[in-house]
């Protein structure tokens, strides 16, 4: 028993002591620095009073830099520190890269040395152990699964749903209160573009609707904040067992998420039975919903190739979120920049009646407007959905000229890379979509300064959905509106897990044809 102690007692001390000051030492000898560890708590106390800080803060409208305002840590320490730098989350090594070569080597690893770091229960609540979190060969099996689903035929199609749930969004739009005689309305745009994404994801890779998934993403709003609000505290394995208040809240809320998508899952299943009497070649659908289903049925020609019924599960609820949250933050602040630069707005607006007249876009006409998706692409550079990426390495690593040990978090702060003048020359923060005229990889000095969407084998299966979605909402919208910020909109932008509007964003709309 006292050997038992004593050994725990070694393990704790070499946890809490002995690792964080070898490890400090060994980046140090490296050249990089950081703010102080701290007993148990690391840097953890410095984040939560920036935060606290932070979020009081209003910007100037016509600033883009946000970083003062979402990782005002990571403003501080990269000032003090340099751009690559060590800091402590509680126990956990964080180390800041905002290198391009080095984020490019980190995520375009194909061998499992750079993983993803454990993901805390909350978050795996919400988003499921999905294509997002999954690991080595589950990954694949998921990606192999998936990818159908995304094609270049399918898209097609696809895009015609998402034009259906932006007109009947337009529609309802007629029945709002005008503020004046020229029709003006006034919408609060975060929350509009929020349900019009979960329309649409509901409809192309479910075929069902925003209703029939509305628990779903409501309780993944739930969970979004507390997840958010949870992001400075300390995790400590083993409590998410424990029936704490907050972990019986997360616990009816993924209670609430699977009901409602095994709703909709033995709803197709069940659609398919009926199907199948009349008709035997009928299938479960070529939508994701429908593939992964069709992946369950245990047949020999498929082998491990299929999904259970809790991956399914697993994987509507990273598509469920992901598929909608990216697009609506997307589509939320590129409506911020285009109301605030009325020109670009109206190049856009020339561009989209060219190429489409007052017509529905198809695929093809929504590859012709390259304003649109220099746009878009500016908007991802100075407003990006995801603010961070995360990887660990499986075992101690030479990254470039570093000597990283295993267990060490390589954060990499998109928000910093994609607006380093160093890469992006004196205007890196200013609103310029011509940057992008000649692709992606001649618009900043380095080939990999813009990976708003990952890079390598991980990258997301659905960038080419969510530019297409985006694509066809603006082009409907200009064609019908002009539109301008609403006097009261305050800049906050806020980290909720995704840049978020803090006070939300009212836009005033004024018909074209009025």
């Amino acid at each position: 028993m006292i050997l038992f102690i004593v050994s725990k007692l070694l393990q704790l001390s070499w946890v809490v002591f002995w690792w964080p000051y070898s490890l400090t030492q060994r980046l140090k000898n490296q050249g990089i620095t950081g703010p102080p560890y701290k007993l148990l708590t690391g840097s953890l106390d410095a984040i939560k009073s920036m935060k606290k800080d932070s979020k009081e803060k209003i910007l100037d409208i016509d600033s883009n830099d946000i970083l003062q305002k979402i990782l005002p840590h990571y403003h501080r320490w990269s000032s003090e520190y340099g751009e690559t730098f060590l800091y402590w989350h509680g126990l956990e090594p964080h180390l800041c890269i905002s290198d391009p070569e080095l984020a490019k080597q980190i995520l375009s690893s194909k061998l499992g040395f750079y993983v993803k770091p454990r993901t805390r229960p909350g978050l795996l609540a919400m988003m499921g152990k999905g294509l997002v979190f999954v690991e080595g060969l589950e990954w694949v099996k998921h990606r192999r699964i998936l990818s159908p689903a995304f094609s270049v035929e399918k898209l097609k199609v696809m895009v015609k749903r998402m034009a259906a749930c932006a007109i009947s969004m337009l529609e309802e739009w007629k029945d709002l209160p005008t503020m004046s005689e020229d029709g003006s309305i006034k919408i609060e745009m975060n929350v509009e573009f929020q349900k019009l994404t979960a329309d649409i994801i509901a409809h192309t890779a479910f075929g069902s609707n925003y209703m029939q998934g509305k628990e779903v993403f409501e309780a993944q709003r739930q969970l979004q904040g507390w997840c958010a609000a949870a992001s400075s505290d300390i995790f400590i394995p083993g409590t998410q067992y424990l029936p704490t208040p907050s972990n019986l809240r997360i616990w009816k809320l993924d209670w609430k998420m699977r009901r409602s998508l095994m709703q909709i899952i033995k709803s197709r299943v069940q659609n398919f039975k009926t199907s199948t009497e009349s008709s035997p070649d009928c299938c479960f659908g070529d939508d994701v919903l429908g593939m992964m289903i069709a992946s369950s049925e245990t047949t020999q020609a498929k082998g491990e190739l299929k999904l259970n019924m809790n991956e399914i599960v697993d994987e509507c609820k990273t598509f469920f979120f992901a598929g909608h949250e990216t697009t609506s933050t997307l589509l939320t602040w590129t409506i911020f920049l285009l109301s605030k630069h009325q020109e670009w707005q109206e190049k856009l607006r020339e561009e989209v009646l060219k190429e489409c007249g007052s017509g529905i876009p198809d695929t093809d006409l929504l590859g012709k407007l390259k304003l649109v998706n220099m746009v878009l692409l500016e908007s991802l550079r100075l407003y990006g959905p995801v603010l961070t990426m995360a990887r660990e390495p499986s075992e101690d690593m030479t990254l470039g000229n570093l000597r990283i040990p295993k267990h060490t978090q390589l954060i990499i702060p998109l928000v910093i890379m994609h607006k380093s003048k160093d890469y992006w020359g004196e205007d890196a923060s200013e609103f310029n979509p011509l940057r992008f005229i000649n692709g992606i990889s001649k618009a900043a000095k380095h080939p990999n300064a813009f990976i708003a969407f990952s890079t390598g084998p991980r990258a997301c299966i659905g960038q080419n959905f969510a530019m297409l979605e985006a694509k066809t909402v603006l082009a409907l919208i200009l064609q019908r509106f002009s539109f301008s910020l609403s006097p009261e909109y305050k800049h906050a932008p806020a980290n909720n897990l995704t840049l978020q509007p803090q006070y939300g964003l009212p836009v005033v709309f004024k018909p074209l044809n009025k």
